[in-house]
């Protein structure tokens, strides 16, 4: 049972291979939303996420005989981690399933820490079912990475410390997969305080949570799809879905382009990398309906790969007019190009990218096509330089970056 004596047990536990991450308060984030906004950043945790304070303490609630057997689990990478963490600390053989979607940085991380990884399925319920299979198999004590009451206690340890920190907390923003997260700090927030609101926050393509309480019971998506890999979940935790009904006060779901965004605020403004699971509850400030709260958001994770760091960053460069492309038509002359460059940089534009295409029109000197790519300090700039190449009467047309 979720009690409060279990939670300042897991409290205690946990504190042997987790890094304190004290609440850090955003101006930035508070003055957009016009809230007092809090970050509670896990993502600095030696894993890179929560997910060692469930795994960890689920562990030392096995017996001898349990952890003999070895451990088994399955996880799109921040439970697989934490699992091959605490096994580690426990002198304990350790088999992670992952799908073959996680990110490389996940699978090289967990596999660092001395665990078997067997890649399987493309979402983390083949997985599941997988592992389970392995598990039946061999003997091993598997480990569910959200749907286990002892799991979600370990999870719900945050909620402990966030009210610590900030006593006075109104909202409590979790990310939400499967729900165990969810389940074990709302439950806790409660019964320290029944006054505070706990909001859970998931992806569009994957919002399991927000059906199933809609309709009053467990419901299985037909198929997730969002960038949010750690919370593609088809399916919320059977056992944890009575107390995530009880104690979630709202859900809010997230479009993928949201966190492209808010990954270009964590990063500017407070010098952080979070994974776009942990990102989801940045993002859901934008759609609260009420200022002049004391809220914190959870920053579940921070483990990603530099390859999607790159196209996330790119794509949010993008959405900010902070990288544009135009595309105008000239006469196929010396000195064209000069005069677009001339009038491009009287306003401070920074070019990036020159595509010139002599082959848009039958009659080259009629007319040829240059498609120009820069940088631009958002959207008024973009406004005005776009303003002054019509001006010059180059007729641009904005079209969409091909970086």
């Amino acid at each position: 049972m979720l009690t409060l004596d279990k939670f300042e047990e897991a409290s205690e536990i946990v504190k042997k291979v987790t890094r304190e991450t004290k609440l850090i308060y955003s101006e930035y984030l508070s003055e957009q939303t016009e809230n007092k906004v809090y970050l509670k950043p896990e993502n600095m945790q030696l894993t890179g996420a929560y997910k060692v304070r469930g795994a960890y303490y689920k562990i030392s609630t096995l017996s001898q005989e349990e952890k003999e057997k070895g451990l088994i689990t399955a996880s799109a990478g921040n439970h697989a981690q934490g699992v091959a963490y605490a096994a580690r600390a426990f002198g304990v053989k350790a088999v992670i399933v992952m799908p073959n979607t996680t990110p490389l940085i996940k699978v090289e991380r967990t596999k660092s820490y001395g665990a078997e990884v067997v890649l399987y399925g493309d979402i983390y319920d083949e997985s599941c079912k997988y592992a389970l299979e392995l598990a039946e198999e061999n003997g091993y004590t598997f480990i569910h990475p959200f749907d286990d009451l002892s799991v979600a206690t370990g999870q719900g340890t945050i909620a402990m410390e966030i009210i610590q920190d900030l006593p006075l907390v109104d909202y409590i923003l979790v990310p939400v997969g499967g729900g165990g997260l969810a389940a074990g700090v709302s439950v806790l927030a409660k019964q320290l305080n029944p006054h505070i609101k706990v909001i859970g926050v998931e992806p569009e393509g994957a919002n399991c949570l927000e059906v199933s309480l809609e309709k009053g019971e467990l419901c299985t998506l037909p198929e997730v799809a969002t960038i949010a890999d750690g919370t593609a979940v088809q399916t919320p935790g059977e056992k944890i879905f009575p107390y995530l009904k009880e104690n979630i006060d709202e859900v809010i779901t997230i479009q993928d382009d949201e966190l492209i965004v808010a990954f270009l605020d964590i990063v500017e403004n407070h010098k952080m990398v979070v994974e776009n699971s942990g990102l989801l509850t940045v993002a859901a400030l934008r759609h609260l309906e009420f200022s002049g709260k004391k809220v914190v958001c959870i920053l579940s994770g921070g483990n990603m790969d530099v390859i999607t760091m790159a196209s996330v960053v790119q794509h949010g460069l993008i959405q900010r007019d902070r990288i544009f492309t135009v595309s105008v038509l000239l006469p196929d002359k010396p000195g064209e190009l000069v005069r677009v460059s001339s009038v491009i940089a009287q306003h401070q534009g920074n070019v990036i990218k020159l595509d010139h295409n002599q082959f848009v029109s039958t009659n080259r000197r009629a007319a040829v096509e240059l498609k120009i790519t820069m940088e631009a300090f958002g959207t008024a700039h973009k406004r005005q330089i776009v303003g002054a190449l019509e001006q010059a009467g180059f007729r641009p047309k904005v079209i969409r970056p091909i970086l």
